[in-house]
């Protein structure tokens, strides 16, 4: 009898941890002031967690489509999660107060702004390695676009190339469903 005891209560642990499996919103993260957070914050929340740049060619068009997102969704659990990278050209160069003092005047960006990461590579911030890994693509350049849902999951992946605007519908999408849902659990 103690040894099916034992089995039973070990599969139930290893039931437990596959349930605690990594997600998204597992890690911890440095805000661009210099403060540790946990992304646990946003769980709960549709992200658009995006690697930002202050001196690329797509750096206009992706701010103000990125905060007009924002405005848009932001009241319904959404957020952009912008992290400022210098691994494609050198485009951001600036510390982590420069970069937030140029968004904020420029932009008059509202989003989440995080510290500098490595977004490829080995030294590659850990959100960015499991954004990579689940999706089965990994940043080639500034404004990679990675759309997660409410439980950390990785929705999909966009390179440069496409718009803001064009997976607006795709995201309008997660969000409302996530509206209806917190309207049924009421």
């Amino acid at each position: 009898m103690g040894s099916v005891g034992a089995a039973a209560w070990l599969l139930l642990a290893a039931a437990a941890c596959a349930r605690m499996e990594q997600d998204f919103y597992g890690f911890k993260v440095v805000n661009i002031r210099g403060k540790l957070v946990s992304l646990e914050k946003y769980r709960g929340s549709v992200s658009l967690v995006v690697n930002v740049a202050s001196e690329c060619g797509f750096t206009d068009q992706n701010y103000r489509a990125l905060q007009q997102l924002q405005r848009d969704l932001g009241p319904y659990h959404f957020n952009v999660l912008a992290f400022p990278c210098n691994q494609f050209g050198q485009q951001e160069p600036d510390s982590n107060r420069e970069i937030e003092s140029f968004v904020r005047r420029t932009y008059s960006v509202s989003f989440p702004m995080f510290s500098k990461v490595a977004v490829i590579g080995t030294g590659a911030h850990p959100a960015f390695k499991y954004l990579t890994q689940t999706s089965g693509k990994e940043p080639t350049w500034n404004f990679w676009k990675y759309l997660v849902a409410p439980d950390g999951k990785v929705m999909g992946a966009w390179d440069p190339t496409i718009s803001v605007e064009e997976i607006k519908p795709r995201i309008t999408e997660l969000v409302m469903k996530l509206i209806l849902q917190k309207r049924e659990d009421l």
